[in-house]
């Protein structure tokens, strides 16, 4: 047993005695046999099933961040459960800040019912989760908006998400594309929304590259005055931005979608159905990041890594009502 613990990177043996037990597997030539590996996690796994059945999803949820209303999009715990169940695991979602729930009260409750493996989905500028000792967990997160402690990550590719959209947008003939969004957005997709634009425009003609706008807060609907000015002052034909209040907006400008300006929802769902949009496969990104932590605890990986994983999901255009026909 204590050979088998040593060759499989379990932890609690003696230093002398993994010296020893790595030695002898040398001199002897040993080698792993990957199946039988696989097999005896699987049987191990089940006898520790009481220890290692739920996986936590960290949430966070302070409204005062104007981060928790219908413009902002996180991966659905449906699609989080769908892929755990398929490893053996259930899924319980923890909301930091709700009912008094501080970071030090989770860890306490997370280590008390034997939780391992956690899913972190930043959702504030506050990020209480940052806040927790990732030490004794398998730990992945979504997007980059923590950026410390750096865990291995899941997110959408941002940037191929902006020149897909624009070079959609120009097959219909539109020349003056806006980019519409907040920092804390632009801050998540490691500045993939001004990279994307930036890196877009530079083929343009000067007199076609139309500013990024910045809303003012992260709470869109303050944003209007901010949105008429900017929009008055570059004239844009074509809009990637929010699908909440931007329309409403278009509309009180009087303005026509696809008619007289065409739009693209930055991050689109299938609830988005009369839209065109960007969309960034959040079932993709659940399934990445259940594996990674699979993996974590097969290799007995616990704590913040040396170098993060990240792993970027490509996302797909789809076509909708709010864009012209390809000319």
């Amino acid at each position: 047993m204590t050979v088998s613990r040593v060759l499989r990177g379990a932890p609690k043996v003696a230093e002398t005695t993994r010296q020893r037990v790595l030695e002898a597997a040398e001199t002897l030539g040993y080698e792993p046999d990957p199946h039988l590996a696989r097999l005896m996690q699987n049987v191990r796994s089940r006898k520790k099933i009481g220890l290692r059945a739920v996986i936590a999803v960290i949430r966070e949820d302070l409204p005062e961040d104007g981060l928790l209303g219908p413009s902002y999009q996180y991966v659905p715990i449906e699609d989080i459960r769908s892929r755990a169940h398929g490893h053996g695991y259930a899924v319980e979602e923890f909301f930091l800040g709700r009912d008094g729930l501080t970071p030090k009260r989770l860890q306490q409750v997370l280590r008390a019912r034997g939780i391992e493996a956690v899913i972190v989905s930043p959702q504030s500028t506050q990020l209480p989760c940052a806040e927790i000792d990732y030490s004794p967990f398998a730990a992945v997160k979504f997007g980059n908006a923590m950026e410390e402690p750096a865990l291995h990550m899941c997110a959408g590719n941002m940037t191929l998400g902006i020149q897909m959209a624009a070079e959609q947008l120009s097959a219909r003939g539109y020349e003056r594309i806006g980019v519409a969004v907040t920092q804390w957005i632009v801050n998540r997709s490691q500045f993939g929304y001004t990279g994307g634009l930036f890196h877009w425009q530079l083929s343009l003609p000067t007199a076609n590259r139309v500013p990024l706008l910045l809303f003012p807060d992260n709470d869109i609907s303050l944003g209007f005055d901010t949105f008429e000015k900017w929009f008055n002052e570059h004239q844009p034909d074509a809009l990637i931005t929010f699908d909440t209040h931007v329309p409403d907006w278009l509309k009180q400008l009087g303005l026509g979608v696809p008619e007289d300006i065409g739009f693209v929802a930055h991050d689109w769902t299938p609830k988005m159905s009369h839209l065109a949009g960007i969309y960034q496969r959040r079932d993709h990104l659940a399934a990445a990041a259940v594996d990674i932590l699979v993996s974590q605890l097969s290799q007995h990986e616990h704590g913040v890594p040396e170098v993060p994983r990240q792993i970027m999901t490509p996302p797909q255009w789809v076509d909708g009502a709010s864009v012209r026909e390809v000319t």
